[in-house]
């Protein structure tokens, strides 16, 4: 499949190119009573709400018509402060859990994980007698934050700017559907699209590896 480079797009008016719509249709109506609903409520959304709507109003319409009531926010610890306001908003109208990424405070040594901050670990050594302490640097713990949720029984989970790589583990390991209210990208303000609406940063990303 190449669809990114389909100039035509004819399955948007009804062309099946893949042969695979039977088999499509078969695997939404194995579970109808919640997938079919969420294809409804979603359809109803962006026909009724189409540029109408931001994605925050978005996601608390499709919590609120889908019938959850419990809802859980995912979130890295460099977006608390977008975390705090989106939690205060989603709790007018949802009992909300919120787990941050750093959760269980498992230093990465555990596990040998690349430090972020070498310099400071070494300069934050500190000596007590004969021991010498090294300051923590806590791994983001996506497992724990989906493991939380799920003994929060959580009916929808909500991804705020995890690491790449921790977004898969949690959207793993959680029992809850996830969807995702930001991506992290710590260079474009949390949009990760502006590198591809950005000349300069097209010619970059365009340029051959470099070893």
């Amino acid at each position: 499949m190449n669809c990114a480079n389909c100039r035509e797009k004819a399955c948007a008016k009804g062309k099946d190119c893949t042969e695979i719509a039977e088999e499509a249709k078969t695997a939404y109506e194995e579970d109808a009573a919640e997938v079919l609903k969420s294809l409804r409520v979603s359809a109803r959304i962006e026909s009724r709400y189409y540029m109408k709507k931001t994605r925050i109003e978005e996601l608390m319409l499709y919590a609120r018509e889908m019938g959850y009531t419990k809802v859980g926010v995912a979130f890295c610890i460099g977006l608390e402060t977008e975390a705090e306001k989106l939690c205060t908003i989603l709790s007018q109208h949802f009992e909300v859990s919120s787990v941050c990424c750093k959760v269980c405070g498992i230093d990465k040594s555990h596990y040998e994980l690349e430090r972020l901050h070498k310099a400071s670990a070494v300069t934050n050594r500190r000596v007590t007698g004969t021991e010498t302490i090294q300051e923590v640097e806590a791994m983001c713990n996506p497992i724990g934050q989906a493991l939380i949720l799920n003994k929060e029984k959580t009916e929808l989970n909500v991804i705020l700017g995890l690491c790449i790589g921790h977004d898969l583990l949690f959207t793993r390991y959680s029992d809850a559907p996830v969807t995702t209210f930001a991506v992290k990208d710590r260079v474009l303000a949390h949009n990760p699209l502006g590198a591809l609406y950005s000349g300069y940063y097209l010619s970059k990303l365009r340029e051959p590896a470099r070893e």
